[in-house]
């Protein structure tokens, strides 16, 4: 089956009963040069395919595990959904290189796969659970590099920079150990079923700038962080009493002043 062919991919759901899940967030991707370029972003950073390890959450009918494969990297590809899930391997003619993890992917990573020495993550991640994945996955830092569809608005969320109207707790978290771009934005009729919003690539890449940051540091930095975004209207010393004495409010401030926040803190606590 041509994966990228809109009447092959329906034919196959009428053919077996399938019908997209709206609360999985099953829009699959039917276009092959975002297919192409999704991939040559993913992988395109990787000096040896032939030994590269990847993470796929949300894999579906396989179109990026078709293609991820047939440049020989090994892929790991975790679905929830059971039916997708059983029929994956076979269908794409049971290659050595691909594992598949039947299952809620949030579920994998808390049990540890995050933990597994993956060079890379590319999906077309879930519409419903996408932006806790990608959170649960950029605090862990296993991965170096992530190349994942997302809403267009989630994209945006991502990689706003501080005093920007979109700058949010994801950007903020995203931001402390990843560089985020978001490379490219598609429309509705790239997808099957048509969505009723733009999706975008987005590519988070691993830095070391915040590498030094201790456990400790880290706890304090999220947990700051996610108070002030639920209260995101109001100034900080408003939210933090004695603790900050400022008039700024949340997205106003850089992950830097976060961080120098958060040492100041612990220093006085010390």
């Amino acid at each position: 089956m041509n994966l990228t062919s809109p009447s092959q991919v329906k034919a196959w759901c009428i053919e077996n009963g399938f019908h997209p899940n709206k609360v999985l967030g099953q829009n699959f991707l039917i276009d092959r040069n975002a297919l192409l370029g999704i991939v040559d972003a993913g992988l395109g950073d990787i000096e040896d395919l032939s030994f590269a390890k990847i993470l796929e959450v949300g894999p579906g009918l396989g179109v990026l595990t078709e293609e991820m494969l047939s440049r020989g990297v090994s892929v790991t590809a975790v679905e929830k959904d059971p039916v997708l899930a059983s029929r994956l391997k076979e269908s794409l003619g049971s290659p050595e290189k691909l594992d598949v993890i039947a299952g809620d992917a949030l579920k994998y990573i808390a049990k540890g796969g995050s933990e597994i020495e993956f060079d890379a993550m590319v999906s077309n991640l879930p519409y419903q659970a996408g932006t806790r994945i990608l959170l649960d996955l950029v605090v862990a830092r296993r991965i170096r590099s992530m190349t994942v569809l997302v809403q267009t608005e989630v994209a945006e969320r991502l990689a706003a920079p501080e005093g920007s109207k979109t700058r949010s707790l994801s950007g903020v978290w995203a931001q402390l150990d990843y560089d985020v771009k978001i490379l490219r934005k598609l429309p509705p009729s790239c997808f099957w079923p048509r969505p009723q919003i733009c999706s975008s690539v987005v590519k988070l890449v691993r830095h070391d700038r915040n590498i030094a940051l201790s456990v400790e540091e880290r706890k304090l930095f999220h947990s700051l962080t996610k108070r002030a975004f639920e209260h995101r209207r109001k100034q900080l010393g408003s939210i933090f009493k004695d603790l900050i004495q400022s008039t700024a409010r949340a997205e106003v401030l850089s992950n830097e002043d976060w961080i120098t926040l958060v040492k100041g803190l612990i220093n006085e606590n010390a």
